[in-house]
């Protein structure tokens, strides 16, 4: 009986992708499909890293296939191929980097710094090359969060760094270059300079995803970022609580302006879990980031909770993604990883490097 791979393309187009939301043929995630006799080879190529769920999504695959008529046997290639996507006009990309992904909050004090070190760790547990900026020059936390007090990266050529690794993340902070205590009392435009110049002056090498924590709000130095960083999209961090909600609203606004996409909402301290009991208790509120989601027609990447396990570690300088890389919290931290890297998958590609350089001379 000969398969009818008619048959085939319309069962894998059954087959939707948990962590995009599109099915694997609309996706172009199907890179090939081989038929020998009954035996079926399909190959699958994911833009995003999803290495802890390699096996489920194998297995989504083989099963829709082996249910075509004379297929007795299916087998599953899968690869990972992380490119870059399209950014804001006029912006031009990075060196060393594919795709940048601010991690943003309206006011501080969301957990917004906790959210992104452990989102830069779950991408890179999942099989990517990523690094962190720490972008918060007025009060950087990142070199406590990786444990990395009292580092100072090298210098190679005496005007660029090296970043600092810390659990195979790249690491590039103004917290590495000042004392812990001093204060930076910097106008607006010399800390929007600094940025700039800890960003394209560090050697990034060859990193899938770099994630920028950014300084809480919606100011001067957000918004400047917001316009000359090349980004491929934005994370929004609240808490449910209406007052964080307010200023989560004006985050989502300010980057629509500048043409940056929203990925997606996360929602830290949804709810408290009791450390003696273990009792779940919602004492921020409930529902309010799904709400604004729904309201902006955004996505809910997920809810985190309010639990003393996450600060402590962080506190430590082995934060939970890999202090308890099997733990419930961890494995949240990675659906979400695996969420953002999926809608950065589906975006437009960046096709900027196949446009000529147009040179007018005279002759």
């Amino acid at each position: 009986m000969e398969i009818d791979r008619d048959q085939i393309q319309a069962a894998l187009k059954n087959v939707v992708d948990p962590n995009t939301g599109k099915d694997f043929v609309s996706s172009r995630s199907i890179r090939d499909v081989a038929v020998d006799g009954s035996k079926v080879t399909v190959a699958v190529e994911l833009g995003y890293p999803a290495r802890s769920q390699e096996d489920a999504l194998r297995a989504l695959v083989t099963e829709a296939v082996g249910q075509v008529a004379g297929v007795t046997a299916v087998d599953v290639t899968l690869t990972t191929k992380v490119v870059a996507h399209a950014v804001q006009h006029g912006v031009k990309l990075l060196a060393g980097v594919k795709n940048i992904i601010a991690v943003a909050s309206g006011k501080g004090g969301v957990g917004k710094s906790t959210t992104a070190v452990n989102l830069a760790l779950a991408l890179a547990a999942e099989g990517a090359r990523v690094g962190i900026l720490d972008a918060d020059i007025y009060g950087p936390s990142q070199p406590q969060m990786l444990g990395l007090q009292g580092a100072q990266p090298a210098s190679p050529d005496g005007k660029t760094l090296t970043p600092i690794e810390a659990f195979g993340v790249q690491a590039m902070s103004i917290g590495f270059l000042v004392d812990v205590e001093t204060p930076m009392v910097w106008r607006g435009p010399m800390a929007t300079q600094a940025l700039k110049q800890l960003l394209t002056e560090t050697n990034w090498a060859d990193l899938d995803y770099l994630i920028v924590d950014m300084p809480p709000g919606t100011g001067d130095i957000q918004l400047t970022l917001s316009q000359s960083v090349p980004l491929t999209g934005a994370v929004v961090v609240t808490t449910p609580q209406d007052i964080a909600l307010l200023d989560a609203r004006k985050g989502v606004k300010m980057f629509e302006k500048v043409g940056v996409p929203i990925l997606g909402v996360v929602e830290n301290m949804s709810l408290h879990i009791c450390s003696n009991c273990g009792h779940e208790s919602h004492i921020f509120g409930t529902g309010g980031g799904q709400k604004m989601c729904d309201d902006y027609n955004i996505a809910f990447l997920g809810g985190l909770p309010l639990d003393m396990q996450i600060r402590t570690e962080v506190d430590a300088g082995r934060p939970t993604v890999v202090a308890e890389p099997d733990g419930r919290i961890a494995g949240l931290y990675r659906e979400i990883a695996r969420k953002v890297a999926g809608s950065v998958a589906i975006r437009a590609k960046n096709m900027t490097h196949k446009f000529p350089n147009i040179v007018v001379q005279n002759t």
